[in-house]
């Protein structure tokens, strides 16, 4: 598996997919990086997914082998998170014979190609049966076996991984077979909850609470306000009547201190304009640029390109979600 192709692919799936497809890729993600021992990144994405969508969390384990997966894993961890309360428990002895036996099937070519047909019984009768390798493996608990046979795959089936009880110790103590390193699930948990929120956004209704839980998420203090003198002079200097939302923002803190991955936004008297555009940040990586009667707020990354955002509470909002997704 390659981990960036994966990431681009499930970011993509959950900003755009619909709802079903999405509920899926997060599922799938989350038994990722559960395999790979990084629990703490999986039990954060399954919370906010949870929090965003506000479907029950039992939707992660909607079928007998993702269920069996879960379960497996949280004995072997020793311990069941918060997000998992409305998972059903499983005898898992029993779960474990069932499994072993699904491991055992022989499958055909033609598995699945009639779903939902009358033919299908008959299909899957008379269909020549050939042992599955992976499922082999999994069935002699080779787990070195069962890498070398998905290291190509785009999506590995780290369910029926999971499931197998006898690897599930070796999982949980990061024994982590896709290789996917100390570092990569964070990231990974990280990049697909901004995603949800993009999707599903959230967060405080007005300018002043979004304000109030930036400065909350990042352990600041907001900057006394720019009064409406400073505001004045500030528009008489730069030729140009500020948007209204960057006067409410300036109105209420005159300025944000710089943040880990945000630069300090300055305070209105040190404001200054280049041409149509006004440099509201040092670094000057924040910009806001004027098109006739419309303003719009330019993010300027020299690594990842530019990033233009409607307006400049939408700059905030973005940064709100990626703070709330790393918090």
């Amino acid at each position: 598996m390659q981990r960036d192709d994966y990431l681009e692919t499930a970011v993509r799936e959950v900003l755009t997919a619909d709802e079903a497809a999405a509920d899926r890729r997060i599922g799938h993600a989350a038994l990722l990086l559960a395999t790979a021992g990084a629990f703490t990144a999986a039990d954060r994405l399954a919370t906010q997914w949870h929090a965003v969508t506000g479907r029950p969390t039992s939707v992660l384990a909607d079928d007998a082998v993702r269920a069996r997966a879960w379960a497996m894993l949280f004995e072997a961890r020793g311990n069941r998170p918060q997000w998992a309360d409305a998972l059903v428990p499983l005898d898992l002895d029993a779960e474990e014979q069932a499994h072993q036996a699904f491991l055992a099937r022989r499958s055909s070519d033609l598995d699945g190609l009639f779903d939902g047909s009358p033919v299908a019984g008959v299909v899957s009768a008379i269909a020549p049966k050939r042992p599955d390798p992976v499922r082999d493996a999994l069935a002699a608990a080779d787990l070195d076996a069962w890498a070398a046979l998905v290291e190509n795959h785009p999506n590995p089936d780290v369910a029926t991984l999971a499931a197998t009880r006898p690897l599930a110790a070796r999982l949980v103590d990061g024994a982590d077979p896709l290789g996917l390193g100390p570092e990569w699930p964070d990231h990974c948990a990280g990049a697909l909850i901004a995603a949800l929120r993009e999707r599903y956004p959230t967060g405080p209704a007005s300018l002043p609470e979004l304000i109030e839980s930036i400065l909350r998420l990042r352990g600041q203090r907001a900057p006394a306000p720019a009064s409406p003198a400073d505001l004045a002079a500030a528009e008489q200097r730069l030729g140009f009547h500020l948007p209204d939302d960057y006067r409410e923002f300036l109105s209420l803190a005159n300025g944000l201190p710089a943040d880990v991955v945000f630069p300090r936004l300055l305070p209105a008297r040190e404001l200054r304009a280049d041409g149509t555009v006004v440099i509201v940040s040092d670094p000057a990586t924040i910009l806001l640029t004027h098109t006739g009667d419309s303003w719009r707020t330019v993010e300027v990354d020299l690594t990842y390109g530019s990033t233009a955002h409607d307006s400049f509470r939408a700059l905030l909002e973005h940064h709100h979600r990626l703070l709330e997704a790393s918090a």
